[in-house]
């Protein structure tokens, strides 16, 4: 039976457990240069409906390191630029590739892509989740502190997409989430609520100062996405205060450490020093998308045994 990967909570807490075990395995086998072939003959789609740095570069070159092939396909490129159904175009790709990686404005193209689509659909970002990039935060923190139970995550800005798979992901994690996000850039209240139903544990804070106080992680984005180009004056404006600076981690505790999902603004959502501060664990949070995506395609098209 096919795998989906659209949300974080697709994933069980001992899934996510096993699965950052073998990212950690191909992390080190990499740095070892040890080649990692699992995945020979299999073939990625990646359709992209939004630009991106990283989630091209970790998802191409990771299906090079485990013996297969990507191939980009921009939205422009396909016919679902001139129109085609998406429930088509996931029927036709489901004869030729082996997976399906998208990246999309609406979470519910994604949706429709996995409901026809006969093989593994990843979910690469839309406006609701970013699941794959919470893989590779956790993996960071978990190299870092060793273990993600009973941390304090505090959230500083824009109450979107990445917001919404942290705040999802303490369900699995075993993290607190604090996010502090200004009066209409709040994370919807139904995701907090199923986080809640799940066991996770999540708090609305007052200011950014609330949500850092004593903190373990400090983790911010960008204050406009994608698709809110048109937003920006009207964001800076909001934002006003929720700057990731020197005086709001020092609010944090004495081993904080800070997250950015990337790209970044210096000098709006987070300061240059910050960002390049001994705090930071952002450039390993970036590579580490490389090898929790490997991890995610050996588990959803590799042969079962193959990390186990």
């Amino acid at each position: 039976m096919k795998r989906d990967l659209l949300s974080i909570l697709d994933l069980s807490k001992e899934e996510l457990e096993s699965l950052l075990d073998s990212a950690a395995s191909l992390k080190a086998s990499r740095a070892g240069g040890e080649p990692a072939p699992y995945l020979p003959g299999r073939t990625l789609g990646m359709i992209f409906e939004k630009a991106s740095t990283r989630t091209r570069i970790s998802f191409e070159v990771g299906m090079y390191e485990l013996g297969g092939t990507a191939l980009f396909l921009s939205s422009q490129d396909l016919q679902l630029g001139r129109g085609e159904e998406i429930r088509d175009t996931a029927r036709v790709l489901s004869r030729y590739v082996s997976a399906i990686m998208i990246r999309a404005y609406r979470h519910d193209t994604i949706e429709e892509m996995a409901r026809y689509a006969t093989i593994p659909v990843i979910n690469a970002l839309s406006d609701r989740e970013h699941p794959c990039q919470l893989l590779a935060d956790i993996l960071t923190l978990r190299e870092h502190f060793g273990a993600t139970e009973d941390l304090t995550v505090a959230w500083v800005g824009d109450g979107n997409n990445v917001c919404n798979s942290l705040i999802l992901s303490s369900a699995l994690a075993g993290y607190a989430v604090r996010v502090a996000a200004p009066e209409g850039y709040l994370p919807p209240a139904d995701l907090v609520e199923e986080a809640a139903a799940r066991g996770g544990r999540v708090s609305i804070a007052a200011t950014p100062r609330d949500a850092v106080r004593d903190a373990d992680v400090i983790y911010t984005d960008t204050w406009t996405s994608m698709g809110s180009e048109d937003e920006q004056n009207e964001r800076v404006s909001a934002f006003a205060g929720y700057t990731v600076d020197r005086d709001l981690v020092d609010e944090a505790a004495d081993d904080a450490v800070v997250l950015h999902c990337l790209p970044a603004h210096r000098g709006e959502e987070i300061t240059d020093d910050v960002m390049e501060g001994e705090k930071s664990l952002i450039w390993d949070q970036a590579e580490n998308r490389l090898h929790a995506q490997k991890a995610l395609l050996v588990r959803l098209i590799g042969k079962q045994e193959t990390l186990d």
